[in-house]
């Protein structure tokens, strides 16, 4: 064949390429979108009071991220403060990505004070409701938002497509803030709050999807609208069998979207939408309430003050009221969205969730621990010492030696009655220890609450994967027994669970995502007082199946 027809042929293929290239949307691979978070102080007045606080782009709560599933999304954060930064996009699975996970010393070394990183990431499966937020120190305390994960193009909702869709956000709580916030906003119930209220303004007749998130640092909390019942459709971005309810319980770490249906005509009031705490442990607690309010659009000429409904919702330590609200959760388990539990289990795992105590250095702090010593947490005794060069960076380069210890313990060392009488001894052990898994270990781990110094509700979450929560119960957990409960066909599936106040929760999950992965409780308390540790998951035989290299830009420590 001669080259000018061999060209002729070269260039008409290359059209017709261009021509099916341009016939297949752009969005069937999904889409690149970019942000820019500028992590600065701004002065944020509340409650009368002006704060200095550590922001992005000077927004509180932060700029709201917006992605389809399928999209990658690059994010580049520049840190203009003082403090050492690091963000995690909570929820997100990040397969073979771990680079961009953002928990400091865990995925990465901080981002110090004039530098910046980009957390570039595909979000791979995953559609619903997930949020982001600083993950160092307390500093996730201001800077939090939502992140918003649309289904691909023409993939409906599992549910009826609501005529708009709000995110419905909670931060603060007691210690840190001066009160619980809805979008940023305290609201009605508290001192010199009536201006900073949160009101969601609804027409008659329609559905609003809440997209509800729990940003709060140390509470679990109760959320009811009055006179409005809610439909359940998706929590942690999984989508649910839908149930009615008229009131919710979000840990936090969770999301809950939830389906409102307006009143099918104006009805000549206003409704107050509320939040307080689920208090299971002993210590102190801020019992106030965060509001807002439900606001119909009205005609011009209802001028007059309408009567503001209240809703009820249940006592401070309602375990009951949340036990029956977390089984109601299933997952939708169908052909489009089914649940790939895992049936057979490569790895039984055992972990004790607890408090404890440690020495009291009093030179240099002050202890508030029972007898002069300081408060501590741990996973099967053994409270979390951050390190001070980040594990996935240690694993990856072959430098371990001196930074984490591969042999986390599979069980407890020492057997006890875990939710009877607490043994004397209330030490923690302290070190930083992962545990090592090769590639697709499906793994079956019971989450153990203990009554060492109060049993309390802690929610768990896991980094880098989805968890499916096959059974619950109060008590020890019962390896005979208890698994002949578990619900392998359609149990719920999620990225952060609650531990109940003297039981026990069953997860299962796959590990098929290479890299070094965070496990803590999402009470800021507990985090500080080291109930956290980390997996590894090794890579597997396929290239497909191995951690991506490191960025160039990955903060130094």
């Amino acid at each position: 064949m001669g080259s000018s027809a061999f060209r002729m042929l070269y260039s008409i293929g290359f059209f017709i390429t261009l021509i099916s290239l341009s016939i297949v949307p752009q969005y069937a691979q999904g889409i690149t979108r970019h942000y820019e978070f500028n992590i600065k102080m701004q002065n944020v007045t509340r409650l009368c009071h002006t704060k200095s606080m550590v922001t992005v782009n000077g927004k509180f709560p932060g700029p709201r991220i917006v992605a389809r599933e399928g999209d990658r999304l690059v994010i580049k954060v520049t840190n203009h403060v003082a403090s050492n930064i690091s963000i995690h996009w909570h929820g997100i699975r990040q397969l073979r990505s771990g680079w961009a996970d953002g928990p400091a010393y865990i995925t990465q070394c901080p981002i110090q004070t004039g530098q910046s990183y980009v957390y570039d990431f595909t979000v791979v499966g995953q559609r619903g409701t997930l949020w982001w937020h600083g993950h160092i120190s307390w500093l996730r305390s201001t800077l939090y938002g939502p992140l918003i994960i649309l289904p691909k193009h023409n993939v409906p909702y599992p549910f009826e497509k609501p005529y708009k869709e709000v995110p419905v956000i909670f931060g603060g709580g007691p210690n840190v803030s001066d009160a619980y916030t809805i979008n940023g906003l305290p609201g009605p119930l508290y001192n010199c709050s009536a201006k900073d209220t949160f009101k969601l303004k609804v027409k008659p007749g329609k559905t609003y999807l809440l997209r509800i998130i729990n940003a709060a640092l140390n509470d679990e909390l109760f959320f009811s609208i009055a006179n409005h019942t809610l439909t359940v459709v998706a929590v942690d971005a999984i989508y649910v069998k839908p149930f009615e309810t008229d009131i919710i319980l979000i840990t936090p770490g969770q999301t809950t979207n939830v389906l409102l249906k307006t009143k099918p005509n104006f009805p000549g009031a206003a409704f107050l939408m509320t939040a307080r705490p689920y208090v299971t442990g002993q210590g102190t607690f801020d019992n106030s309430s965060v509001a807002g309010i439900l606001e119909y659009k009205f005609p011009s000429f209802h001028l007059k003050k309408h009567p503001l409904f209240k809703p009820t919702l249940p006592p401070l330590n309602d375990t009951s009221f949340a036990t029956n609200f977390t089984k109601k959760l299933r997952s939708l388990a169908s052909p489009q969205f089914p649940a790939n539990v895992p049936k057979k289990v490569d790895k039984q795992l055992f972990f004790t969730v607890s408090l404890g105590t440690n020495p009291c250095d009093h030179k240099n702090q002050t202890c508030q621990g029972p007898n002069g010593t300081k408060f501590s947490a741990s996973v099967n005794n053994i409270s979390f010492a951050l390190p001070t060069t980040a594990l996935l960076q240690a694993h990856f380069f072959g430098q371990s030696n001196g930074v984490y210890n591969p042999n986390f313990p599979i069980n407890p060392f020492h057997w006890f009655n875990y939710t009877g009488n607490p043994p004397n001894n209330t030490m923690v052990s302290n070190g930083t220890k992962v545990l090592v898994l090769p590639f697709n270990t499906s793994v079956e781990l019971i989450l153990q609450d203990t009554s060492i110094l109060g049993g309390e509700s802690h929610p768990l979450h896991l980094h880098g994967f989805n968890f499916f929560v096959v059974g619950q119960g109060f008590g020890n957990y019962d390896p005979q027994k208890d698994p002949k409960n578990f619900n392998l066909v359609d149990p719920i599936e999620r990225n952060t669970v609650g531990v109940p106040s003297g039981g026990w929760v069953a997860i299962r999950f796959l590990a098929d995502n290479p890299g070094v992965w965070f496990m803590h409780c999402h009470l800021e308390v507990h985090v500080s007082w080291g109930l956290k540790m980390a997996w590894l998951v090794l890579d597997g035989k396929l290239p497909n199946q191995k951690l991506l290299p490191p960025p160039e830009d990955l903060p130094k420590c």
